[in-house]
């Protein structure tokens, strides 16, 4: 009778815990990588690839005007990271900070439009608060919806963005439209409407969004390490069962870290027309509330490390958008480049985790 097998193949198991220097050597592999692909690409296509990297780093840091743009584009990043990686936390999928980002947009907007004779104060101060209200009640919904009948979140918070910014559409092309404008776009702002800038050390005066970048990472990292609340949200995202043993209220739990979550989103709308963009778009989020997932899962949902891959990646967007004027590179390329890098490092931190196995095989 012949012998029948169990053919082997290949699964994936977790590893244990990694020495931190082999962790770092994973990423440095990872991203010495995705250079070389990257280089072997722009080389298919006629292109020195010492010669565009070189490009990339001038046009994000070659100069204190092109370091202040970088840091105008890490400032937003660095904040929806954060808010999103709240949430992420507690295992709780918020895909929604495109439609948080926005609906602070909106909500900070109004002020500036129809109460724009407050002082200046008092009006920035009160569409930054109107801007968290707004986000954090955005987010309130799919945070109810979730603990109520147990929908799924990742589904819910993407179609609200779409809603959102449906709504922007129809404000800057209807109520709030710019009659002196030939086309359909909103006012803009009234000075007293618009932050502050703050000199930034070594690089120039930027609006005070760096500070607030700043002071949310340091808060971030006080609630998480050293508050209650912060260990009820961990507690939550690791086993919720554990949690509901030990007597902690998960629904309130999830209601209160998705408000501060898609709060902090709605400040970023806020800082965005009042800072660089100084009106409502359509654009006032620009693909950062999807940007913000990479950036948090990089960072391992870290405060630094949040702050420390969106610098990266506003160096890799300002250089490539460098790399396209030079060189004349379609953009399409550049965002062909932008994926092959981050699929080397995400891939890095797969294999950080995991490793794939080969089964070994059976013999009946």
């Amino acid at each position: 009778m012949p012998d029948k097998r169990m053919h082997g193949g290949f699964h994936v198991v977790q590893r244990g815990e990694l020495p931190q220097l082999k962790t770092w050597l994973y990423r440095l592999l990872a991203v010495l990588g995705a250079l070389t692909t990257g280089g072997l690409f722009l080389l298919m296509l006629g292109f020195s690839p010492f010669s565009v990297y070189g490009t990339m780093l001038r046009g994000s840091l070659g100069s204190a005007g092109m370091q202040k743009e970088t840091i105008k584009l890490m400032i937003p990043l660095c904040l929806t990271t954060l808010g999103v990686a709240l949430a992420f936390k507690m295992r709780f999928w918020n895909i929604g900070g495109e439609g948080q980002i926005s609906a602070g947009a909106i909500a900070a907007s109004y002020f500036a439009y129809f109460h724009s004779d407050w002082p200046s104060w008092l009006l920035l101060t009160v569409m930054a608060l109107a801007a968290i209200l707004a986000g954090g009640l955005w987010g309130l919904i799919p945070a109810w919806f979730k603990t109520r009948f147990g929908t799924n979140e990742t589904l819910f918070t993407l179609m609200l963005n779409y809603i959102v910014l449906y709504l922007i559409t129809y404000l800057r092309e209807g109520p709030w439209r710019n009659p002196e404008g030939g086309f359909a776009m909103t006012p803009r702002f009234p000075k007293q409407a618009r932050l502050p800038e703050v000199m930034f050390p070594g690089v120039g005066n930027i609006h005070i969004g760096w500070i607030v970048m700043f002071v949310a990472v340091a808060a971030m990292f006080v609630y998480l390490r050293h508050t209650k609340q912060g260990y009820e949200l961990t507690v939550v995202g690791e086993n919720e069962r554990t949690a509901r043993y030990a007597g902690m209220p998960v629904g309130r739990i999830v209601m209160r870290t998705m408000f501060i979550s898609a709060g902090l989103c709605g400040l970023v709308g806020m800082m965005q027309v009042s800072g660089p963009d100084r009106q409502l778009t359509d654009a006032v989020a620009n693909g950062r509330g999807f940007e913000a997932v990479s950036v948090a899962w990089l960072s391992r949902l870290s405060p630094i490390g949040i702050m420390v891959v969106s610098f990266l990646f506003s160096v890799l967007e300002k250089g490539c958008s460098m790399m396209q004027t030079e060189f004349r590179i379609p953009a399409s390329m550049s965002d062909i480049l932008q994926s092959i890098i981050l699929f080397f490092v995400l891939g890095s931190e797969f294999f950080i985790q995991y490793r794939i196995v080969r089964r070994k095989e059976a013999r009946l």
